[in-house]
């Protein structure tokens, strides 16, 4: 009886490597994953970096504008600038053994949600990391801006977390604290493009019930539905909802599936009721993104998958984050 010629799905072009096609299934598939779960990643100010620790994100000084006598030397303004470093936190993974037996009867199933788990892992770390640190900068007023740039007013303690006064507060309510927080943006000459507001679930279904919100008398280019459940925006921020604020971040239920870095993005934020937020006010260093790699073990009879990448992430203009809480 003659032997039987199988396609190797994982050869590429029917030749070598068996698994060499598999990794790049693997790889795709977590990093599709990452980017469609993660909310952040498009919302801080980047840097890439090839060696290194650190990255250093400018801080450049606003100038003014002057009448000029006739005759007189025209010398230049000193325009201030300054700095703010951020730093890499340790490599962030994602890992799964699939044993060869299990790989052999039920192969693309099983890598598929594996690698759909590990994407979302990691992207629900990354998201909550930014978020948390959000938080502890407005509730500290973490003085990142350097002074005497003249680009907005150097956040002081609790200066941008104010409470509601209610533990559920009215709709109006908020809607009252966005309206707050755009006058406070204007006044820190904080862009208009790109303010967001993160809300809970919770919270932004309430924004919907809002007649003002989606009435079409006072938003003629429709603002959301109430038969979808949707709403856009309040007071120029664009309306976003996140499972990843409104959480204790401190609580061992929740660092031992999504880890802190040595207490830098631990923070209680379970009476977050929104945070208004410019993308300019955290920054992320990257040195490795993300990345995967596959070994099989021959004294396990597995396969070995891991998913990593290497990112930091700073506090650079505490004044574009206000955040607004419940009474507790």
């Amino acid at each position: 009886m003659a032997n039987a010629n199988p396609s190797r799905v994982g050869q590429q072009l029917g030749a070598g490597d068996t698994r060499a096609l598999f990794l790049k299934v693997f790889s795709g598939e977590v990093l599709t994953t990452f980017n469609t779960k993660t909310l952040m990643k498009e919302k801080t100010r980047v840097r890439n970096i090839s060696s290194g620790k650190s990255a250093q994100f400018p801080a450049i000084g606003r100038t003014k504008a002057s009448y000029h006598t006739p005759g007189t030397e025209i010398v230049g303004d000193i325009i201030q600038q300054d700095e703010k470093v951020i730093t890499i936190d340790d490599l962030l993974i994602a890992d799964t053994f699939i044993a060869r037996i299990d790989e052999a009867m039920s192969q693309f199933e099983v890598r598929s949600e594996y690698s759909r788990q590990m994407g979302d892992a990691l992207a629900q770390t990354y998201d909550r990391n930014l978020l948390s640190l959000a938080v502890k900068a407005a509730r500290d007023g973490v003085a990142s801006t350097p002074t005497g740039l003249g680009i907005g007013a150097v956040g002081q303690k609790n200066a941008n977390s104010v409470k509601l006064g209610s533990v559920t507060p009215a709709v109006q309510t908020i809607i009252d604290a966005a309206f707050a927080a755009a006058t406070g943006f204007d006044l820190a000459n904080i862009p208009e493009e790109n303010r967001l507001l993160l809300v809970d679930p919770a919270t932004y279904y309430a924004l919907v019930t809002s007649d003002k919100l989606l009435n079409l008398f006072y938003n003629p280019g429709n603002n959301g539905s109430y038969s979808d459940g949707t709403v856009k925006t309040v007071a120029g921020f664009q309306i976003v909802k996140t499972n990843n604020l409104r959480l204790d971040h401190t609580l061992a239920a929740n660092t031992s599936v999504y880890p802190d870095y040595n207490g830098k993005y631990g923070v209680n934020a379970s009476d977050t009721v929104g945070l208004f937020y410019h993308p300019q006010a955290l920054g992320t260093v990257k040195l490795l993104d993300l990345s995967s790699e596959m070994e099989y073990d021959i004294r396990r009879q597995g396969t070995l998958m891991v998913s990593k990448m290497a990112v930091g992430h700073g506090v650079l203009r505490p004044e574009c984050i206000w955040e607004i809480r419940a009474a507790t």
